[in-house]
């Protein structure tokens, strides 16, 4: 497994050995760090996309839950960034959904 690593720690027994229990530790945990990362892009790309139409990440969301809008993060990315007239479709659903719960019993 150590095939390719450089200098001593594709060489020496125990260095090739720690090098390789190291590697495959962060394997492991970038593999789920890697979903929040991604996570964490989608959902800047969203929020950017719903501020040019005047409204939070977090109201967007809101508005398409009680619209019963089920698509995913990734899936609202690709379409703020492909197909934007779609997407401030969804923006002004989501407005629509808003506007017509008001007040304090109206939070997702």
């Amino acid at each position: 497994m150590a095939k390719g690593f450089r200098g001593a720690s594709g060489n020496l027994y125990r260095i090739a050995r720690e090098s390789v229990d190291r590697s495959l530790n962060y394997a492991y945990r970038d593999r789920r760090a890697k979903k929040r990362e991604f996570r964490k892009l989608w959902i800047a790309r969203i929020n950017a996309a719903v501020r040019a139409d005047n409204l939070s990440y977090s109201q967007f969301i809101c508005g398409l839950k009680k619209a019963n809008i089920d698509i995913d993060r990734k899936i609202l990315s690709e379409l703020a960034i492909h197909n934007p007239e779609n997407f401030s479709e969804l923006v002004t659903i989501a407005k629509e959904q808003i506007a017509g719960t008001t007040g304090a019993a109206a939070g997702c």
